[in-house]
């Protein structure tokens, strides 16, 4: 059974590349992906386990398939669990993203559904928060996309928090279509059904700028987008790299950018 999440307190210190606070009271935990703290206080006691800690009662072979299930959506096998260990006042820990960006706080207590997140989109959360993988029903938005196919699953009844390159725009639906570059997508409310389509004809795919395809977002509910995906930087930073004529990590993208590059 799930249990309740820990109630923590945070802050978001910065601007263009943030880093967040949590405060804990005694024997509350954070649990983080590894190598996201930046530092703690005395009193936090971290520890690397299998899976999230939202079942404890699990057992052995139900926290390896948990936790193996992140490896689907290139995550680690496991994670790390902050507690405050002190007899008393508060303690606090800070984590950042691995790339410049903004902190998205998340109450998935307003979530009864829960909140479906990119693979690469978790920064942390507070204990009792269940992570479980998400897979989009149209295959070809994985095949084609490289984004959408596996995606995580955050359910519970306290703060989590996602990680968006560079600015983050949100968007409500209201049974409304928006399409968007497939590596834009942050995060989306299970009432958002997401899809990939062909960017126009052939003559804009190849040579308008636009990369081959678009996520279509259809639907009632929540979408968060990033202004700078990850392959954005990387080709701001790298303009001649081996990545740089590669709209994604999509069979397809793979594909059209190797006979590009020859």
């Amino acid at each position: 059974m799930a249990m309740n999440s820990h109630d923590v307190d945070y802050k978001i210190l910065g601007t263009d590349i943030q880093v967040l606070e949590v405060e804990l009271d005694p024997n509350e935990t954070v649990i983080a992906e590894a190598g996201a703290m930046v530092y703690m206080d005395e009193a936090i006691a971290f520890e690397t386990k299998m899976g999230d800690g939202s079942e404890p009662d699990q057992g052995f072979m139900g926290k390896l398939f948990s936790a193996g299930t992140r490896l689907l959506t290139g995550e680690s096998l496991f994670m790390t669990h902050f507690t405050h260990r002190g007899g008393y006042g508060k303690s606090r820990v800070a984590f950042s993203a691995p790339y410049p960006g903004t902190i998205i706080p998340i109450d998935l207590g307003t979530m009864p559904q829960g909140l479906i997140v990119q693979k690469d989109g978790f920064l942390a959360a507070a204990r009792g928060t269940k992570m479980s993988i998400h897979f989009n029903q149209k295959l070809g938005a994985g095949f084609f996309g490289g984004e959408g196919f596996i995606l995580q699953k955050l359910t519970g009844d306290g703060k989590a928090f996602i990680h968006a390159g560079g600015t983050i725009i949100e968007k409500r639906l209201n049974n409304e279509l928006l399409r968007v570059d497939t590596g834009c997508v942050v995060a989306f409310e299970p009432g958002i059904d997401f899809s990939v389509a062909r960017a126009g004809g052939l003559k804009s795919m190849i040579f308008g700028g636009e990369g081959l395809l678009l996520a279509t977002l259809r639907g009632t509910g929540r979408v968060w987008l990033q202004s700078m995906p990850i392959k954005k930087l990387i080709q701001a930073l790298a303009p001649n790299g081996g990545n740089a004529q590669k709209e994604s990590g999509g069979v397809l993208g793979k594909m059209v950018g190797g006979i590009l590059d020859q």
